[in-house]
């Protein structure tokens, strides 16, 4: 029991520290002796975790999601309590994102990017999460307008992510704002479909 106690906390490790410097100075530019170092592990403690460091990447994406979905459950459970309009309440989280200590973009377009290939294993998760990122928006345009407007949910998206990108290419977090903004208009002239 201690021994699997060990080894799960050496995996929590390395996924924390693998984590952090991937976002922090990207995918390619961090060595696994680097992670290794910064996690406090063995090298071959990373290994039987993670057999290749494209492995860990798309580990490191997994547990990624994890902290991206309770960030925002928990930021629009706090803003919810001002205002009841689930996408009022949804941008209001996204410019807390924006405003983030070490923001640095959204890591799974960053990974994207960076890992460049369409096959690799951690661009097909980046995928996946883009497209549960997309229903999420679309149930929070269903529940602010009903399902008739749910057709500009591809809209919002596309306002959410450019409104990402913006932030950190100008280092301006009211991009959150100027998409809040369009897609509610965008959302209330469907209001009536």
């Amino acid at each position: 029991m201690g021994r699997k106690r060990e080894t799960s906390e050496a995996r929590q490790r390395i996924l924390e520290a693998a984590d952090r410097l991937f976002y922090q100075e990207g995918i390619r530019a961090v060595g696994i002796d680097r992670i290794i170092a910064e996690a406090g592990v063995a090298k071959m403690s990373l290994y039987k975790h993670f057999p290749s460091k494209d492995d860990l990447i798309l580990a490191v994406l997994k547990y990624r999601e994890e902290g991206v979905l309770e960030f925002f459950r928990s930021a629009m459970e706090w803003h919810g309590k001002k205002a009841k309009n689930p996408l009022r309440t949804f941008f209001a989280a996204l410019k807390d994102f924006f405003e983030s200590p070490g923001f640095r973009g959204c890591p799974f377009q960053n990974a994207a990017v960076e890992l460049a290939d369409p096959a690799h294993p951690g661009t097909e998760f980046v995928r996946g999460h883009k497209q549960r990122f997309s229903e999420f928006l679309r149930g929070l345009v269903e529940e602010t307008v009903g399902k008739a407007a749910a057709k500009v949910a591809p809209a919002v998206t596309i306002l959410v992510e450019g409104a990402i990108v913006t932030a950190v290419i100008q280092g301006n977090p009211e991009a959150a704002d100027v998409a809040r903004g369009a897609a509610l208009k965008l959302v209330g002239g469907e209001k009536g479909a």
